[in-house]
C-alpha cells in the first residue's frame, strides 16, 4: 500500500514547492483537498488523520491549530512553519546535523523542518562547535544572502510587478533589530551560549541562498588554520549526498548564491589563512532551506531511498 501524503497549505510558496517535488511519485498517494474548501477545519481534520505523512506549509498560529487537529497516532507531521523548531518533542529536520540525527527523524511523529537562514549558519557552525575548534561563547557574526521567493507570495509579487521602486533592484539589508525569528533555532541546535550578530539580506533574483560565518583563528581553540577549519567541516559531512565541502582550493574568486538553485544540496566553500576563516553554505532556499528539506524529511520518515525526487 503507498503511504498517504498530505499538504496542508499547498498554495503557499513552500506548499507549491513540496507538490513540485513528489506529485508525479509513483511511489506516494497524494491527498488533494477540494480548493474550496481548503480553510474548512473538519474537512482539513479528515484529510490529517487518513495521511502517513502531513506536510504543514502554514503561518505559525495556524501550524500550531493544525496539529492540535491530530487523532490518528499513525500521522506524522512535517512542519515548514517556525512554530514547532524549538519545541519539546519535536525533531529538528537537518539530518546531517550530528550522528544519531537521521535516526531520531525516522523514529519521529513531529519533525520540525529548519529554516532557510538557520539551515546555512546549523551547517556551518554547528559542526565546529562539535569538533570543539568553535567555543560556544564565541561572539558569532553571520550574514545570509537570500532570493525573493524566501519571503513568500506577497514579497514575489513586489519584485516581479510593474513598476516597482527603484530600491528593490539593491540588496536590501532587514532583519535590523537583530531578533530575527529563525535565531533560536540557531542557538539550539549549534550549542551556542550567546545570540549571534545575524544579518539577512534579500536581492533581486528568485532564489538561491549563501550565507557566510567569518571567524578570526586566534580567538577559536588551538588557534586553527583555515584549512583546518575545512579539514574538520570535510570530516563532519563525510559520506553526505546532500551537504558537500568544497576542496580548500577550488573557487577562490567568486561565489553566486544561485549556484545551486533547484537542487536539494548544500555546498559549503572555506577561505583565509593563518589569521582569519570565511565559511560560505552555498543552497536553494526553496530546496534544502525548504520543501527539498521537508521531502527529504518525508523520505527518512518512511524509511525509503532518502534521495528520492530529489537532485
Amino acid at each position: 500500500m503507498k503511504p498517504k501524503i498530505y499538504i496542508d497549505g499547498q498554495s503557499g510558496t513552500t506548499g507549491l514547492q513540496i507538490y513540485d517535488r513528489i506529485g508525479e511519485r509513483e511511489d506516494l498517494e497524494l491527498l488533494l483537498i477540494d480548493p474550496e474548501k481548503r480553510h474548512d477545519v473538519d474537512e482539513r481534520k479528515k484529510y490529517i488523520n487518513a495521511a502517513d505523512i502531513v506536510f504543514l506549509c502554514l503561518p505559525d498560529a495556524e501550524a500550531i491549530n493544525a496539529v492540535s487537529l491530530v487523532e490518528n497516532d499513525h500521522v506524522k507531521i512535517i512542519d515548514a512553519s517556525t512554530a514547532h523548531r524549538t519545541a519539546e518533542g519535536w525533531t529538528y529536520g537537518f539530518p546531517e546535523l550530528k550522528k544519531d540525527q537521521r535516526e531520531a527523524i525516522a523514529a519521529s511523529h513531529r519533525i520540525a523542518n529548519p529554516g532557510c537562514h538557520a539551515t546555512g549558519f546549523i551547517s556551518t557552525v554547528a559542526p565546529l562547535v562539535q569538533a570543539g575548534i568553535l567555543p560556544d561563547d564565541y561572539p558569532v557574526s553571520f550574514f545570509s544572502l537570500t532570493g525573493y521567493s524566501g519571503g513568500g507570495k506577497k514579497m514575489i509579487a513586489d519584485y516581479e510587478k510593474d513598476g516597482r521602486p527603484e530600491t528593490l533592484s539593491s540588496p536590501g539589508i532587514y532583519g535590523r533589530t537583530l531578533k530575527h525569528k529563525h535565531i533560536p533555532e540557531m542557538v539550539k541546535y549549534t550549542g551556542l551560549k550567546h545570540t549571534p550578530v545575524f544579518l539577512p539580506v534579500v536581492d533581486d533574483y528568485y532564489k538561491g541562498m549563501a550565507g557566510t560565518l567569518t571567524l578570526q583563528n586566534r580567538l577559536l581553540n588551538g588557534a586553527p588554520t583555515a584549512t583546518d577549519i575545512w579539514q574538520a567541516l570535510k570530516n563532519h559531512y563525510e559520506g553526505e549526498m546532500f551537504v558537500s565541502v568544497a576542496d580548500f582550493e577550488e573557487k577562490p574568486g567568486t561565489v553566486y548564491a544561485n549556484e545551486l538553485a533547484g537542487s536539494n544540496c548544500l555546498k559549503i566553500y572555506v577561505s583565509g589563512d593563518a589569521e582569519n576563516t570565511a565559511v560560505t553554505a552555498v543552497f536553494d532556499n526553496l530546496g534544502k532551506g525548504a520543501s527539498g528539506a521537508a521531502v527529504q524529511n518525508m523520505n527518512i520518515a518512511l524509511g525509503i531511498d532518502e534521495t528520492l525526487g530529489l537532485i
